[in-house]
C-alpha cells in the first residue's frame, strides 16, 4: 500500500467533509452539530438505541451523551430502549430535510449535466468499493446458526435457478467439514459464505461459494476463494478442486479468471456438471513473501474463534 495513496484519500476526506459543512457546530445553519442532526434523521419515525447505535457504528457512550443532548432541547423522547421525535424535534427534521435538500440542489446546480452524471456514477462507485473494504470474512464453526443460515438461502438460490432443481440434503454436513468455513459478514449479517474439505493427502474441494444478492457486485466471491485457497495451502494442501453448474456463468468466470483449469469429473454429486482444479503454493514454499500466493495474511484452526476478513459467484 502506498502512502501517497493513504494520503490522497485523507485529502479526499478531508476536502469532502468541508465541503459539506460537517466541521461547524451549526450544520446546515441549525443550532445544532451534525453528529445531532444525523441521529434526528436516523431516529426518524422511531428507533432504539440498540439499533442506532450498530448502524452508526458509534460508542454506546457517546450515542447516549448526544441522545441526552437533544432530550435536553426537547427534541427527542426515550422510554427504556426506545428512541422517538417530539413534535419539535419531527419540525426540525423536516427543516433539517429541506435544508439538506436545497443545499445539494445548489452544488448541483453548478454544474452542467455531464458533471452532475460523473459525480453521481463517482458516489456510486466510491460506496460500491467502501462496501467491499467494509465486509468481514471470518472463520466460523461449520454449525454456526450464521453459516447455516447462509448456506440454506445458498441451497434455496440454486433450487430456484436449475431446472433440476437442488437438493438441500446434499449442502456438506457440519461434521464432514474437515478444512475451514469461511462467512462473509456486513454490518453483523452474513452475506456469503464458502468452504473447503480434504479428499485426500494434499488435495482439498471447495464448497458451496455464494454471495447473496445484495452483496454482488463487490468483488466478494474472488475474496472469499483466494482466502479458502490461502487457507488451504497454510494447511498442507497442494491442489484444490472444485465443481459448478454449467448454468452458474458467473462462477465460471470467476474460477477460470482466478487460474483453474477444466478437468474430468471428480464427484458423483449431480449438480457438479463441471470441474476444475489449480495448484497452490504454501506459505512455507511461497516466494518471497513468506505468504501463500494471493495472501495478505493466513487463517489458521484458531481463526474460528478469531475471526479473520471477505463477489458475485455461487457454487
Amino acid at each position: 500500500m502506498e502512502v501517497e495513496q493513504i494520503e490522497r484519500v485523507r485529502d479526499f476526506n478531508r476536502y469532502y467533509t468541508q465541503r459539506l459543512g460537517m466541521l461547524t457546530d451549526r450544520f446546515l445553519g441549525q443550532d445544532r452539530p451534525f453528529g445531532q442532526a444525523r441521529l434526528l434523521f436516523e431516529i426518524g419515525d422511531g428507533s432504539s438505541v440498540e439499533a442506532l447505535r450498530a448502524r452508526l457504528g458509534l460508542d454506546e457512550d457517546y450515542l447516549r451523551g448526544q441522545l441526552d443532548a437533544l432530550a435536553g432541547h426537547g427534541l427527542v423522547r426515550r422510554d427504556g430502549p426506545a428512541v422517538t421525535l417530539t413534535e419539535a424535534g419531527r419540525i426540525e427534521r423536516t427543516d433539517l430535510e429541506a435544508r439538506s435538500h436545497a443545499g445539494i440542489a445548489a452544488l448541483l446546480g453548478e454544474l452542467t449535466g455531464g458533471q452532475r452524471d460523473r459525480l453521481i456514477a463517482a458516489q456510486e462507485e466510491i460506496r460500491r468499493v467502501l462496501r467491499a473494504a467494509a465486509v468481514v470474512v471470518e472463520a466460523v464453526p461449520p454449525d454456526s446458526p450464521a453459516a447455516r443460515e447462509c448456506l440454506a438461502r445458498y441451497a434455496a438460490e440454486l433450487d430456484a435457478t436449475f431446472p433440476e432443481g437442488f437438493a438441500a440434503s446434499t449442502l456438506t454436513r457440519p461434521e464432514d467439514v474437515t478444512g475451514t468455513q469461511l462467512l462473509a459478514v456486513e454490518d453483523g449479517a452474513p452475506v456469503g459464505c464458502g468452504l473447503w474439505i480434504r479428499l485426500g493427502p494434499g488435495v482439498a474441494e471447495i464448497r458451496h461459494l455464494w454471495v447473496a444478492p445484495e452483496a454482488r457486485g463487490l468483488g466478494l466471491g474472488r475474496k472469499l476463494l483466494s482466502r479458502l485457497e490461502v487457507d488451504a495451502a497454510n494447511h498442507g494442501i497442494t491442489t484444490v478442486r472444485l465443481g459448478t453448474h454449467p448454468l452458474l456463468i458467473e462462477a465460471l468466470a470467476l474460477y477460470r479468471g482466478s487460474g483453474y483449469d477444466d478437468i474430468g469429473g471428480y464427484s458423483d454429486v449431480p449438480y457438479n456438471q463441471l470441474a476444475f482444479e489449480k495448484g497452490l503454493v504454501s506459505a512455507e514454499a511461497g516466494p518471497g513473501t513468506g505468504r501463500a500466493a494471493g495472501s495478505s495474511r493466513s487463517l489458521s484452526a484458531s481463526a474460528f474463534r478469531r475471526g479473520a476478513t471477505a463477489s458475485g459467484s455461487r457454487r
